[in-house]
C-alpha cells in the first residue's frame, strides 16, 4: 500500500482533503523549479529592492559581493525546506504539523498566511500602477486619474487593481498544475522584457555603466530606508546590511517552499532547478537592475527605482504598453506562485472538510482587497524586514525539528491522525510554541516596542535572530532527542 493510499484510509477528516494530501503526480522538473524563482523575483518589488540595495553598496563589485553571499544563503535555506517537502510530499501547514502538533500547525500556517496575503495586495498595487502609468499619458485618463478618488486611491488606481486582482482569480481555479504551466510562462517573459529595458537604456544613454550621480544626504536615507540601519553607503556595514536584507526578502518562501518542491521527483530536480533559479539568476537578475537603474539616472537625469516609472517615459507607445503589460504578468506570477499557493494551503489546513484549495486561495484575496485602502506595503524595504522578522521563529523550529531532532524522519500518515505520532497535547507541541514566542520576543517585540538603538542596530538581522534563538531554545526543550509522540 503507497502512503497516499494510507492517508486516504486512515486519515481524520478535520486533518485531510484531497489538496493537503500527500503529491502523488510529480511532475515539476527542473524548469518548473527554476521558474518559481523567476516568477518569485522577477517582480516590481524584487526590481525594487534590488535597485535600492545597489545604490547602497557604493559600487558595482560591492554590490555583486553582497548579493552573491545573499543568494548563496538562500540556495542553501531553501534546499533545506525543498528537501523535506520533496521527501514527505506534504505542504507546509502539514509539514508543521509534526513540530508545532496536528492542531497547532494552524498557527504558524495563519501567520505565513497573513504575511501572504499583505504581499498579495503589495503586488497588485505595483502592477496597477504600471498599468495607470501607461494610461495616463493620455489626456482623459490623466484627467479621471487627476479629479477623481476612492479609498485613499485615485479611482483609476482602484479599478485597475480590482482588474488585477480578479485576474488572478482565473488561474487558481484550475489548481497547482495550471499554476506549474503559468509560472513556466510568466518568468522568461518577465526576462526578456527586462533584458530589452536594460539594453535600450544603455543604447539610448551612449554607455555600459554602472555608475550613478546622487546627492550625499539622499544617498544616506536610501540607505537607511533600505536597510533599516544608519550605515554609509559602501561600508561594511552595509555589504552585510544588503546581504541581510536579500535573505529576509525570501523569509515567508523559506517556509513554504515544500509547497512546490513536494511536486518534484526527486532531490537532484530541487537542488538543481534551485541552483539555477537562485544564486544564478538572482545575481544576474540584480545586474540588469542595477545596469538599467544606472543607464536611466543617465537617460532622464533622475534615480528611478521603479521600472513602472521608467518605462512610463519612453516616447514609443508600444513599448510603454508591452512594459506595462509584462510588468502585470510578472506580478500576475509572484502573486499566484508565492502569494496565493501557501494561504490557499494554510487557511484549507483550518478545516479542510469545509476549505479546499481553490477556496483558500479566495479567503486570501478577499483579505486583500480589504487591506488596499489601508496599502500598508509603501515602505518596501522596510516592509520586508518587519514581515520577515515573524518566520524567523517558525522557520527555526521547524529546520531544527526536522533535521537535527528527527534526523529528517517522518511518519507521513502520523501527520493526518488526530491520535498519532504528532498529537503532544490535545493536538499542540507547547515546547514549539515556548522556543517560538521566546524568539519573538527578540525578533519581532523588541524591534518595535524595544529600545530605539536595538532596532538601529539590528534592524536587517532579525529574521537571523528569531531562527537563531527558536532553534536554539527548541533543541535545549528537547534534550537534544526527537520529541515526544502521542
Amino acid at each position: 500500500m503507497s502512503i497516499s493510499d494510507e492517508v486516504r484510509r486512515t486519515a481524520s477528516p478535520r486533518l485531510h482533503n484531497e489538496d493537503l494530501a500527500p503529491a502523488t503526480e510529480r511532475k515539476w522538473g527542473v524548469f518548473s523549479i527554476f521558474n518559481v524563482w523567476t516568477s518569485d523575483v522577477h517582480s516590481l518589488y524584487g526590481y525594487f529592492l534590488a535597485a535600492s540595495l545597489f545604490l547602497v553598496a557604493g559600487n558595482t563589485l560591492k554590490f555583486l559581493i553582497a548579493i552573491g553571499i545573499g543568494s548563496v544563503v538562500i540556495f542553501w535555506l531553501m534546499n533545506l525546506v525543498g528537501y523535506a517537502g520533496q521527501k514527505t510530499g506534504v505542504p507546509y501547514p502539514v509539514l508543521a504539523r509534526a513540530s508545532f502538533g496536528t492542531f497547532g500547525a494552524n498557527v504558524p500556517a495563519l501567520v505565513r498566511a497573513v504575511v501572504a496575503t499583505f504581499w498579495y495586495g503589495a503586488q497588485t498595487s505595483a502592477a496597477a500602477g504600471a498599468i495607470v502609468a501607461f494610461l495616463t499619458r493620455y489626456d482623459g485618463p490623466k484627467n479621471f486619474n487627476e479629479t477623481s478618488r476612492m479609498f485613499d486611491h485615485t479611482t483609476l488606481e482602484v479599478l485597475c487593481y480590482l482588474g488585477v486582482w480578479a485576474a488572478q482569480l482565473l488561474i487558481i481555479r484550475k489548481g497547482m498544475e495550471t499554476v506549474r504551466r503559468f509560472q513556466d510562462f510568466a518568468g522568461p517573459a518577465v526576462w526578456i522584457m527586462m533584458l530589452l529595458l536594460a539594453i535600450g537604456l544603455a543604447i539610448k544613454s551612449g554607455t555600459i555603466s554602472f555608475s550613478i550621480d546622487m546627492p550625499e544626504a539622499d544617498l544616506a536615507a536610501l540607505a537607511k530606508n533600505a536597510t533599516g540601519l544608519a550605515v554609509t553607503p559602501g561600508s561594511l556595514a552595509a555589504i552585510l546590511a544588503i546581504s541581510a536584507t536579500w535573505i529576509t526578502y525570501f523569509a515567508a518562501l523559506f517556509l513554504n517552499f515544500c509547497d512546490f518542491s513536494r511536486f518534484a521527483p526527486d532531490k537532484e530536480t530541487v537542488k538543481k532547478g534551485n541552483l539555477w533559479g537562485l544564486p544564478v539568476n538572482l545575481i544576474l537578475f540584480s545586474i540588469v537592475a542595477a545596469l538599467t537603474t544606472a543607464s536611466a539616472s543617465k537617460v532622464y537625469g533622475e534615480v528611478l527605482l521603479e521600472p513602472a516609472k521608467i518605462s512610463a517615459k519612453f516616447d514609443n507607445i508600444f513599448l510603454v504598453l508591452l512594459a506595462a503589460v509584462t510588468f502585470a504578468v510578472a506580478t500576475l506570477g509572484i502573486n499566484v506562485v508565492a502569494n496565493f499557493v501557501s494561504p490557499a494551503f494554510d487557511f484549507s489546513n483550518v478545516a479542510p472538510s469545509k476549505i479546499d484549495f481553490k477556496k483558500g486561495g479566495y479567503i486570501a484575496a478577499g483579505i486583500a482587497l480589504v487591506l488596499y485602502p489601508l496599502h500598508p506595503w509603501d515602505n518596501a524595504p522596510s516592509f520586508v524586514n518587519a514581515i520577515g522578522s515573524t518566520m524567523g521563529p517558525l522557520f527555526g523550529v521547524i529546520m531544527v525539528d526536522y533535521y537535527l531532532l528527527r534526523k529528517q524522519t517522518l511518519d507521513v500518515a502520523g501527520l493526518y491522525k488526530e491520535d498519532g505520532p504528532y498529537k503532544f497535547t490535545n493536538g499542540w507541541n507547547i515546547k514549539a510554541f515556548v522556543a517560538a514566542g521566546i524568539a519573538a520576543v527578540f525578533s519581532s517585540i523588541l524591534p518595535i516596542y524595544g529600545p530605539s538603538s536595538y532596532s538601529a542596530n539590528l534592524g536587517p538581522y532579525t529574521w537571523f535572530i528569531g531562527v537563531g534563538v527558536a532553534g536554539l531554545v527548541y533543541y535545549a526543550l528537547n534534550g537534544g532527542k526527537s520529541p515526544h509522540k502521542g
